[in-house]
């Protein structure tokens, strides 16, 4: 495979095995839940979460709902917070469904790294656990928020505040997903997650629909997983 640069794009050029996919991440999941619904997309021992890929999509729907009832805009930075749960993959899906640009943010942070991101990163709305092994999210936000002018809000998974944001989806109605849906393509940014900063501060790398659903889609290939 040649890559070539075509403005400011790289692009895949001469034969290959398998395509590249060329589509949203919304787009991916609708397609997935058309021909596999039924199927099982995600289990979290831990919580006794188990969905198929149709109540996965419906929850993600809801939760794409109640971002824009938040007011967040496409290119709006969202910062997600937290370790290995299902609300995790929610955040990420409805965030990507509605063109806003999902932060990553190292579950191991002290206080000042965490500064550093969110306003290095510009993010509008935090989504976090509660806590993390010693460390107490709810406590940790409150320290920086003040020096966090760009944060707007601190969403914490299971908290009131939480269910606030997903209840919000009933005041949006699916034509104004599916509006903010059509105004997307495979190329936008939807993702910045930062690098491990071994010799200075954290750089963000901001990745596409497209480089997260090939890198996901490949590697599952490689493993031999399926929908």
């Amino acid at each position: 495979m040649e890559l070539m640069s075509d403005g400011a794009l790289a692009q895949d050029r001469g034969p290959t095995d398998v395509a590249l996919l060329d589509e949203t991440i919304g787009a991916n999941l609708a397609r997935t839940v058309a021909e596999f619904g039924d199927n099982e997309a995600l289990v979290a021992r831990h919580q006794g979460v188990r969905w198929t890929y149709a109540e996965f999509a419906d929850r993600v729907s809801a939760l794409a709902r109640g971002l824009i009832g938040l007011g967040l805009e496409r290119g709006d930075r969202v910062g997600l917070w937290s370790p290995n749960y299902a609300e995790w993959t929610l955040v990420q899906y409805a965030t990507a469904e509605i063109g806003v640009i999902l932060v990553n943010l190292n579950p191991s942070y002290r206080t000042h790294e965490l500064a550093y991101a969110l306003n290095q990163s510009g993010a509008k709305v935090l989504f976090a656990a509660p806590s993390f092994k010693t460390s107490d999210y709810i406590d940790m936000v409150e320290q920086v928020q003040p020096d966090c002018p760009s944060l707007e809000r601190a969403v914490f998974f299971w908290e009131d505040d939480w269910d606030e944001v997903v209840a919000g989806a009933a005041h949006v109605d699916n034509d104004q997903l599916a509006a903010r849906r059509r105004t997307l393509g495979p190329d936008d940014s939807i993702n910045i997650q930062y690098t491990s900063g071994t010799t200075g501060y954290p750089k963000g790398a901001t990745l596409s629909h497209r480089n997260i659903l090939n890198n996901g889609y490949f590697v599952t290939e490689l493993q031999r997983f399926g929908p």
